[in-house]
């Protein structure tokens, strides 16, 4: 039936291109965007996910920069310990020396006195963004021996958690100003082994062989402060193991939550990315079914017209 007052073939054909035109702006925007799901309208729960992954790939990317620091805190505390390894190599040597008998002692220890000078300068320089590994005071308001390094970050149940790797610097303090401690060169030191007593009788960071004789006590003195350096040299050395044991766990933290960081942005892109050859071959159907539809629109309209041919 053909009626002026309704038209059937055109409502379907306006319906038909509106409804081309909304999915041409959707694909548009896709293009443009390059986002299948840019807002939480599209789809809400990829939105929402997606939005969790890209938060937490954002904090990883901080942990990343952590990591980095931490790293410098190691390198700059294991540079300044293996160094002063070697000058207390270098003081025993020179104890070693002046173990011969008839040598003049006292320039032997102007030179050892320099190195200790060397010593103490070096452990007070091995500081970083206020941070001293080496020269500390335990005594000191929030001291706190073991140092955390942020490493990561994990997920449960909703829940965001930090996760740290853990430095325990007390084997490798070389000077404490508190009273009641002492580190690896300003502790005391037992005469007959080298090892460590409160009831010892020198320190490396102050041992003075100048007035020291050839005399048997004198000698004992001597060997004792020998034992003394090779035992420091050896408590250096576990230091030193410990960075390094800190330091290559940084790096495989670092290179982890770099791949981390990748698998996460695979992951939001497989939720929330448009397939642009797929975008791409709609776009250009689409367009071909608005011209159609504009065409048929325009026929169903025409239609009516034959309407007035009947009353000529």
């Amino acid at each position: 039936m053909a009626s002026i007052n309704t038209n059937v073939a055109a409502m379907t054909a306006l319906r038909s291109l509106t409804a081309t035109n909304s999915a041409l702006t959707q694909t548009q925007e896709r293009i443009s965007t390059g986002l299948r799901v840019a807002t939480a309208a599209d789809n809400a729960a990829y939105w929402s996910i997606a939005t969790t992954m890209k938060s937490d790939n954002s904090a990883l990317s901080t942990v990343q920069d952590a990591l980095g620091l931490g790293a410098a805190f190691v390198d700059v505390a294991y540079t300044a310990i293996d160094e002063a390894k070697n000058i207390v190599t270098k003081i025993k040597d020179k104890l070693v020396a002046a173990a011969q008998p008839g040598l003049d002692r006292a320039k032997i220890q102007t030179e050892v006195t320099e190195l200790q000078a060397q010593l103490s300068g070096m452990a007070g320089a091995a500081t970083l963004q206020g941070q001293n590994w080496l020269s500390v005071d335990s005594s000191a308001a929030g001291y706190n021996a073991t140092k955390s390094i942020v490493s990561s970050i994990s997920r449960a149940g909703g829940a965001i958690s930090v996760q740290t790797i853990s430095v325990n610097t007390a084997s490798m303090v070389l000077f404490d100003a508190n009273a009641a401690a002492s580190g690896i060169l300003d502790s005391t030191r037992n005469a007959a082994t080298g090892v460590v007593d409160p009831a010892g009788t020198f320190t490396i960071a102050a041992l003075n062989i100048s007035a020291l004789t050839d005399s048997t006590a004198d000698l004992a003195i001597l060997d004792g402060y020998i034992k003394g350096a090779d035992r420091a040299i050896t408590e250096m050395a576990a230091g030193a193991t410990a960075l390094g044991a800190a330091k290559a766990r940084i790096e495989i933290q670092t290179s982890f939550v770099s791949s981390l960081m990748d698998a996460i942005e695979g992951g939001i892109s497989q939720l929330v990315d448009a397939d642009m050859n797929e975008e791409s071959t709609r776009l250009q159907a689409l367009q071909v079914k608005q011209q159609l539809g504009i065409q048929a629109l325009s026929i169903a309209n025409g239609s009516s017209q034959s309407i007035l041919r009947l009353f000529q």
